[in-house]
This record gives structure tokens, sequence and C-alpha cells, in this order.
């Protein structure tokens, strides 16, 4: 299964502010630098756990229904289900109702009738499922822990900057850092 973001978080989970209040830095020269980091920063935690920290819109991509029922989905944690559609053999879309799903927050899975669904028509990517991510609009829905690893791995990258920084093995997540992320993980079995 193959997951492409069609709609990126509306706002970071560290402000300017707070990133350079953390940094104890007064001047605006480094300000999108610092940016840059906080978004970095960000997608590295992303990737790290595999979930979405601001709701993010995400499109499932599959070739068949689970015989189970019961389809993972990642990133975490799961909201909504937005839309669905399954593909015939003439390439074309045919809705599925989203409240043909049952989303599991807490397992980030979906769950669904799969003798109700109709099968795709063509082999490869017939059906596309569109769901919504993350821990809330806003930076205060995110996990504090996360938004610490944040705010380390920003101080880290700004003050260990240049050529000479990734010789000297400081592209290695920070141990600090592998520990407040480590709850948050999700895991493949």
């Amino acid at each position: 299964m193959s997951s492409f973001l069609l709609t990126g978080p509306s706002a970071e989970p560290l402000t300017l502010a707070e990133a350079k209040n953390f940094l104890r830095v007064d001047i605006s020269d480094d300000d999108d630098l610092i940016a840059a980091l906080i978004a970095g920063a960000r997608i590295h935690v992303e990737a790290e756990t595999r979930r979405a920290l601001i709701t993010q819109t995400w499109r499932l991509v599959r070739d068949e229904w689970p015989a189970d029922g019961r389809l993972r989905v990642l990133p975490a944690p799961l909201r909504s289900v937005t839309a669905a559609r399954v593909r015939d053999a003439q390439n074309v879309a045919h809705a599925v109702d989203p409240q043909a799903f049952v989303v599991d927050t807490a397992g980030a899975a979906l769950t669904f009738a799969p003798w109700a669904m109709a099968a795709p028509g063509r082999a490869f990517a017939g059906i596309e499922i569109d769901v919504e991510a993350g821990y809330g609009d806003a930076a205060a829905d995110v996990p504090e822990p996360l938004r610490q690893a944040i705010r380390l791995l920003v101080a880290q990258w700004y003050e260990n900057r240049g050529i000479s920084a990734a010789v000297q093995g400081v592209t290695q997540l920070p141990s600090n850092v592998s520990a407040l992320i480590a709850p948050y993980r999700m895991l493949s079995l």
C-alpha cells in the first residue's frame, strides 16, 4: 500500500517565536533558517514515528481490499475518511461511501465489510482512500514530547551547521530525541 500526501499541515507544531526563544536568538537575521529547521524537524519526527503531527490529508492506494476487512492506515493518528474510490477496468473512478468505513482512531485502522465493497477492475492501484490524519490543527494539539523533540532537533541543527557537522556525525538522531519519540513510533508487524 502506498500513501501520498495531498494536503500538508497548515501550521508547524512549533512557532518561530517559540523556536527562537528556545534557541535564545534575539535577532531576525536567521528567521528563514530557523523556520526551515522547524519544518525539517517536523518532517523528521513524522518520518521516524510514522505519524502526522498537524492535520494533513493523505491518499492511500491499494491493489485490492484486504480479506479480513481491516486496513491499517499510516500515518497515524487517523481522524476520518474523507473520500474513497474504486477504479474499474476502464480506469473510471466509482465513489465509495466514506460511511462504509469504521474509523479506529486508537488502532489507526479502517474496518469495513469486504464482501460489500466493489472489487477494483484493474490489477494495480484500483482502490483510493483519502484520509485525514494528525493530532489537530494547532500546535497545542501535538503531544508535548514530540514538540520537545522538534525543539531539540532544531537546536542541534542550528548549533551544528555546515559541512564539518555532517562529517562529525551530527546527522544522527540525538539519544534524547530518540527517547522522546520512542513511545510514539508506529511499528510494522
